[in-house]
């Protein structure tokens, strides 16, 4: 899609973010909807329930593209408990775009249901949920977690609407340099060399997407 899109941001928590994003455009998010800032710019808030179809179908009008990041929690225990969240909010953002089947939707998921060797995924690997706490320096709980990423994939891949998962290549994805060289791949985990992709670069990914759409209806990973 030549020159810019109208598109949303799914933050984590409850906020939705409205506005119009290029490659070098700029969106602010906030964990709740009482941080957000008035001084916002071209850059418009709208809060609704990432389980509430409603309230997405009318956050979404208008738009040709929405981002979705959420996270089920505001910290790993609370993450954990409501990791069922995530196949919920897939459920919710699915029947929201049989309202609007114009729309397309990128959501960020995880590395869990990447595909280690043929027909045999990451999540599934014998010792992955004991490894957690040494490897990501979370709980062994945190599997419920991946696997409910996995749920939410699936939802997406038996809906027939105009989905991308992006599943980086990554532990975790943090604050670093965005340098705009890395690896794209489909359902297979990229050998990083334990190296993590930073948020910066991963933005890039997403609005590379956004911008000129490779995966409609498929999963794609990037990873160094």
């Amino acid at each position: 899609m030549p020159g810019r899109s109208r598109v949303r941001g799914i933050s984590t928590g409850r906020v939705r973010v409205r506005g119009r994003i290029s490659r070098h455009g700029k969106v602010r998010q906030a964990p709740a909807a009482a941080r957000i800032s008035h001084d916002s710019g071209a850059t418009g808030w709208q809060v609704a329930g990432r389980r509430d179809a409603g309230s997405i179908t009318e956050a979404i009008t208008g738009l040709d593209v929405v981002i979705s990041a959420v996270n089920t929690g505001h910290g790993i225990a609370e993450t954990i408990d409501r990791a069922g969240d995530s196949m919920v909010g897939a459920h919710a953002m699915v029947d929201a775009l049989v309202r609007h089947p114009g729309i397309r939707v990128i959501v960020v998921g995880g590395a869990g249901s990447l595909e280690v060797a043929p027909g045999r995924q990451f999540v599934d690997e014998p010792g992955f949920a004991e490894n957690l706490p040494r490897g990501l320096g979370v709980p062994a709980e945190y599997h419920h977690v991946v696997s409910a990423l996995r749920d939410a994939l699936n939802v997406y891949r038996v809906s027939n609407r105009l989905w991308t998962y992006l599943s980086p290549s990554s532990g975790r994805v943090e604050p670093g340099e965005r340098t705009g060289r890395f690896r794209v791949g489909g359902d297979q985990l990229l050998d990083t060399g334990g190296r993590d992709i930073s948020a910066e670069d991963l933005a890039v990914a997403l609005l590379d997407e956004t911008e000129l759409p490779q995966h409609i209806q498929r999963r794609f990973t990037v990873g160094y």
